[in-house]
């Protein structure tokens, strides 16, 4: 077995894919499977039980996953200090976030950082918000980007941006050539709003509701996305973080009015477990983070 073999088996089940996990690894899914098959023979035990769909991962392979992590750690550990002895930048940033911190914005981060520090490489997850808490508290990521973060006794907060609530519409809607749009304007307007359940949704709620506003609930999403497709159908209204409409904006399916709502923001940052000390690989990718040089591009995830 080789390092690139355990890489792919940890990968895997990380990514709880055969296909996902050998597109990692720019492996065919049946060289992947054929590998994995060739380790569970020389380990002679049964790592994922493929009678399942999905698979499972066998107590024997959750054990051996464990394992195999630590292996690649202290090797990665080891090869990120040896190039700071030679004052290289190396190693793996292990990123996990949420789609609508920006599918454009983190690519062009990750592109940048790998331009500056070309021994450095970034793995870059998009998940849920769940997940993507999930993945940092298991140590499956150093570092989680998402909106609403939260500090607790695992985790630490590092604070990168505020985003502003605009009133989004179509052209054509009555509020659409406002330079700005009073709290009072959205009385009784049809909201496509997020799911109840989310934080952003609550954030929206409590703010209408300390300026008495009323509005009328037409639909519900979990993404940004799939609102804003439905406000470019005609299905109503709704109030989004800013940088995630510049696109539509910019090519005149929605508008984007500021909303007299100042307090009204997204709140996005990074997450990471509490003194948990980074390579130098991390705390650059860190500082190339919190540089102000623009916000996220649009998004498709759950906002929690």
């Amino acid at each position: 077995m080789t390092l690139e073999t355990l890489r792919l088996y940890c990968d895997i089940v990380r990514l709880r894919s055969f296909s996902r996990g050998a597109a990692a690894n720019q492996v065919s899914q049946s060289a992947a499977s054929q590998a994995i098959q060739q380790l569970e023979a020389e380990l002679a035990v049964q790592l994922i039980d493929r009678t399942k769909r999905p698979f499972t991962v066998t107590p024997e392979g959750r054990a051996y996953h464990e394992a195999c992590r630590a292996i690649l750690q202290g090797h990665e550990k080891a090869v990120a200090d040896l190039a700071t002895m030679r004052g290289q930048v190396s190693g793996t940033v292990r990123v996990a976030a949420i789609y609508s911190v920006g599918l454009h914005d983190m690519s062009r981060h990750v592109q940048r950082f790998t331009a500056l520090h070309p021994h450095a490489k970034v793995r870059l997850d998009y998940l849920h918000p769940h997940k993507v808490v999930e993945a940092v508290m298991q140590d499956e990521a150093d570092l989680g980007v998402l909106s609403y973060p939260e500090s607790s006794r695992t985790l630490s907060v590092i604070p990168l941006r505020s985003e502003p609530m605009v009133f989004v519409a179509p052209p054509g809607h009555r509020l659409a050539r406002r330079r700005v749009v009073e709290a009072a304007d959205l009385d009784g307007e049809h909201f496509v709003a997020f799911d109840g359940d989310l934080r952003i949704r609550k954030a929206i709620d409590r703010a209408l509701k300390q300026q008495d506003v009323r509005v009328n609930v037409a639909m519900e999403f979990d993404n940004i996305e799939t609102i804003k497709q439905a406000i470019i159908l005609g299905a109503g209204v709704g109030l989004l973080p800013e940088p995630t409409v510049r696109r539509e904006v910019a090519n005149r399916s929605l508008v984007a009015v500021p909303l007299a709502l100042p307090s009204l923001v997204r709140p996005v940052g990074i997450i990471h477990r509490r003194n948990h000390r980074f390579t130098p690989a991390v705390a650059r990718f860190i500082d190339l983070l919190r540089e102000p040089d623009g916000a996220a591009g649009p998004g498709r995830s759950r906002e929690a």
